[in-house]
């Protein structure tokens, strides 16, 4: 496994980071502890998780198949730079009582005690924001966060789905505390398919110094041979990947990704997640695997070496944006 700083940080966190929310709605929990055994045995030591995912009337099931695991013992806890995520709404399913959810000082107090209880640790790697609070301001959010450090309970914090206006914002707060350090990192959708992250949220990031996460590398699927699959065994797309194909447009993209990919000898989910590792900003994407082998197929991609070929190839493919404002501008 390769290494890197996180961000601006002096901590340092594997290219790939391990993904949980297909742990408990998708994987069982022993399964789930084996894909854990099997990222930390491979170097992997940043795993990311939030406090929603299990979802619905499960809302904490995968901070809990966590905890269980790192009461295995084994240094687990020690190895892992953990990272969970404040903002869903964590009220029992039905219930219409109020700040259970988003980011205020008292959601933020309640959420970070309940995700520590489910994790069995005392300490959170790193505390991140799921989505943008537009009823908070950022000086409240970093009161409640100074008193969490202080406390011990956190040790970093970062963003996930967060504009680059609001990166800056928060950042420009942070610095006009004493001993506030502001966000380290920031999750955002970003793939071959997917860009836009390029226009304003990666340059903030780099100007800031935090470290990029992209979820979602492999689009829902689409980027992971899904027309290959189809044709070879059978298995038909489905969600986000399906609604994508019924477009002509589209499908004929992903065909000549597939084709180009198929010419060079390449995996495609391996070299959507390599493609991303070459791309600047990114510290390393999440990769949510449901099985061993899917663990397997995202390792791979750490020593894959794109040639310039396929780099050029794959942007004539997948244009960019570009960034602003000459995206949209002169």
């Amino acid at each position: 496994m390769k290494y890197t700083q996180l961000g601006r940080t002096g901590l340092k966190v594997s290219r790939l980071v391990l993904g949980t929310m297909n742990f408990g709605p998708q994987t069982d929990e022993a399964d789930s502890h084996a894909i854990m055994d099997a990222a930390l045995d491979s170097g992997i030591n940043y795993v990311d998780t939030a406090n929603v995912y299990g979802w619905g009337e499960n809302k904490g099931r995968t901070e809990s198949i966590i905890g269980s695991w790192f009461a295995q013992g084994g240094e687990r806890r020690d190895k892992v730079v953990l990272a969970t995520k404040v903002y869903g709404n964590m009220a029992a399913d039905g219930d219409p009582w109020p700040n259970h959810d988003k980011l205020s000082a008292l959601n933020i107090r309640r959420a970070v005690d309940a995700s520590l209880k489910r994790l069995r640790t005392d300490y959170i790697d790193i505390y991140q924001f799921h989505h943008i609070d537009r009823a908070t301001p950022f000086e409240e959010i970093w009161q409640a966060i100074d008193v969490l450090v202080q406390q011990g309970k956190i040790l970093y914090v970062g963003s996930s789905n967060f504009p680059g206006y609001k990166i800056a914002q928060a950042n420009e707060i942070a610095a006009r505390r004493n001993g506030t350090i502001g966000l380290v990192s920031e999750q955002c959708l970003y793939n071959l398919a997917e860009r836009r992250a390029e226009m304003e949220v990666i340059p903030a990031a780099q100007e800031y110094g935090l470290g990029v996460i992209p979820w979602s590398p492999l689009h829902g699927g689409l980027l992971g041979g899904v027309i290959k699959k189809e044709v070879e065994g059978g298995r038909r797309a489905s969600g986000r990947a399906a609604d994508s194909l019924a477009n002509t447009t589209i499908r004929a993209q992903i065909q000549a990704y597939e084709d180009l990919l198929d010419k060079h000898g390449l995996e495609p989910g391996e070299a959507a997640l390599a493609w991303l590792l070459t791309r600047p900003g990114v510290t390393g994407p999440i990769v949510g695997p449901r099985t061993a082998e899917q663990l397997e197929s995202a390792l791979r991609a750490v020593d894959l070496e794109l040639s310039e070929e396929v780099l050029a190839s794959l942007d004539e493919i997948f244009p960019g944006p570009g960034p602003s404002p000459e995206a949209f501008a002169w």
